[in-house]
């Protein structure tokens, strides 16, 4: 009979109610059925609210909860929505009780203790999977945006503090190449797989191995830098331990009151249910108005192809829609009428298609476009949908004003089941503009070139932008018919790749390309 592997998940514990509460019930969502579970909380809560969501989680949960109610004098630990302040003196009040924890995990002789942040909501598959991976130290990845309006980073790094970027010994990088390598290092994150990095936290698994060897969490106290886990990891390292990240299960990072409808749209999706906030006596905070949103869209015969189900998917979020038809000769326009029926719908037909010179079509849809006095402007082609759970989440999204520019993944679906991913069909490797924020006063400026012109203008990045975890599905590739016309349009109209690039051009026709299957 095969015993099963006996894990310790440990967390320090100085939350708010409405955020203990749903990492609490993130727990009772975790995959455990293989594994012997056993939970261990040091309380070093200021509020009594939390106390009790803690006692009521052990109430539950007979004969597996234990709770340690920190000796140490109350501290001030403010959280407000610019960042959280953590003073020295609390980074290593919260090392010693991380440390108690280790301590722990040792003398009851479990096989590994999965230490976590309190304000962590965790896929349920995140445990499993990080003992999967038969690594010593291992942590699931997140991404917060430290600031507000700030780029999502990732709590890992390569080296020192919290440097993102690849360097070599004496080597002098830019600013640019900083920035660009940090990016291509975010690129390889966003593809679910096992990394290997030179620092983690927050959310770690360690395995029994590394906590006999004498890892922890105490100052170095020849190393300046700042934060336990960079301690933690020095230690790890110089005892012979590779540190690891797992991205395949991403958790949600609740830093901030204003990421909780985010958060609440990523737990129904996730978990099919989330919990009841917490009632506080706090003053109750405005409710968040619901943004307008104005769909943009080119159409040029596309009743064959995937207009219909496109507005369908759109009409579930939007208030208005913008539709510039590029002289269809087939039933595009009834489509359009008949699917956005109830709809504000502003539709202007071109008698002769002007998609031969796309940077005039583009300024055309722009022009008619702003001319609505839109709020968001979600600017899609005829052939490319978000997936199923974005209606859901994208007013949370937009509601969260922490920037004018969202950016999303797109997927190159080769069939209804798959998408392409190779070295010439990778565009789900970077970030790309599908939504901006109209702002009149700026001074919009466009690409001026007849193809590849792009979808908005191309300063728009002068204005603050943001990451969305919600994806793009690219239907335009599904079927070998669509594949072949639109091989022979860009030979026709790009013959040199002038704007384009000739080799992905031609792997258009291959035969049996790479495909990976998409997952909702």
């Amino acid at each position: 009979m095969t015993t099963k592997p006996r894990i310790l998940i440990g967390s320090p514990v100085c939350q708010k109610p409405d955020v203990l509460r749903m990492f609490l019930f993130s727990l009772e969502k975790l995959s455990t059925s293989a594994l012997a579970i056993q939970y261990l909380f040091i309380d070093d809560n200021t509020d009594p609210a939390s106390s009790k969501l803690l006692r009521c989680f052990a109430e539950k949960h007979p004969g597996q909860v234990e709770i340690i109610r920190s000796q140490e004098p109350p501290s001030t630990y403010t959280c407000n929505e610019s960042t959280h302040v953590w003073t020295d003196e609390l980074v290593w009040r919260v090392a010693g009780f991380k440390n108690q924890l280790i301590a722990r995990a040792k003398e009851g002789g479990y096989d590994g203790l999965f230490l976590l942040d309190s304000d962590l909501l965790l896929q349920p598959a995140t445990l499993e999977t990080l003992l999967a991976a038969d690594k010593d130290i291992v942590s699931e990845i997140f991404w917060t945006s430290w600031t507000p309006g700030s780029l999502p980073e990732p709590q890992v790094w390569l080296t020192d503090q919290y440097t993102q970027y690849e360097l070599k010994p004496r080597e002098t990088l830019t600013a640019k190449e900083q920035y660009l390598r940090t990016y291509a290092f975010y690129e390889k994150l966003r593809v679910p797989g096992l990394y290997e990095v030179g620092g983690l936290g927050a959310c770690t698994l360690i395995r029994r191995k590394a906590l006999l060897a004498g890892v922890h969490y105490s100052r170095i106290h020849n190393v300046t830098f700042w934060g336990e886990d960079r301690h933690f990891c020095i230690r790890a390292v110089a005892l012979g331990f590779s540190l690891f990240v797992d991205t395949h299960y991403p958790a949600f990072h609740l830093y901030r009151e204003s990421d909780f409808p985010e958060a609440m749209v990523w737990m129904k999706q996730i978990y099919g249910s989330a919990p009841v906030r917490v009632k506080t006596t706090h003053a109750i905070s405005a409710p968040i108005s619901r943004p307008k949103i104005t769909l943009s869209m080119v159409i040029h015969n596309e009743a064959d192809k995937h207009l219909a189900h496109v507005l369908k998917k759109h009409r579930e979020y939007i208030d208005e829609a913008v539709i510039i038809d590029d002289g269809s000769t087939d039933d595009s326009v009834e489509i359009c009428h008949e699917l956005l029926k109830g709809i504000p719908l502003h539709l202007v037909s071109n008698p002769t298609p002007r998609f031969t010179n796309e940077v005039a079509l583009r300024k055309q849809q722009w022009m008619e476009t702003v001319s609505r006095n839109p709020e968001w402007i979600v600017n899609m082609d005829a052939d490319e949908v978000f997936e199923d759970r974005f209606a859901l989440g994208v007013h949370a999204l937009l509601s969260r004003k922490h920037g004018d520019v969202c950016c999303f993944r797109l997927y190159d679906m080769w069939s209804d089941s798959h998408y392409r991913e190779d070295p010439y069909w990778r565009a789900h490797h970077v970030y790309r503009p599908f939504i901006i924020r109209y702002r009149p006063n700026h001074r919009y400026q466009w690409k001026e070139q007849p193809l590849h012109c792009g979808r908005f203008p191309s300063n728009i990045f002068e204005l603050p932008s943001f990451l969305s975890h919600y994806r793009v599905k690219h239907l335009g590739w599904s079927s070998e018919k669509i594949r072949m016309e639109k091989y022979a349009r860009y030979k026709r109209l790009d013959p040199s790749a002038l704007y384009g690039w000739k080799e992905q051009y031609e792997s258009i026709l291959d035969e049996k390309p790479n495909l990976v299957p998409w997952k909702e």
